[in-house]
């Protein structure tokens, strides 16, 4: 059996790889409802991390930017 790692010990590519296999799984539509609903909870608990993470990230580079560490950026003018 595999072992289970706790979302607070994974790194954000590890949890956002394992929401991108339960989102496939649940998008199949082939699960029984009780595991469908627990692979929506935990994909629900893996969304919030990500975007927990995401937001520490943006807080750093704004910190770095304001300190004059790095030039600030806009990530819509980078696409």
């Amino acid at each position: 059996m595999k072992k289970q790692t706790k979302t607070e010990e994974m790194t954000f590519e590890a949890a956002f790889a394992h929401l991108e296999e339960i989102v496939g799984k649940l998008e199949e539509g082939d699960l029984p409802l009780d595991d469908a609903l627990a692979l929506f909870e935990q994909g629900q608990k893996l969304a919030a991390f990500c975007g927990a993470k995401l937001d520490e990230a943006e807080l750093v580079v704004q910190k770095l930017a304001a300190s004059g560490a790095v030039e600030p950026f806009d990530l819509e003018e980078a696409h």
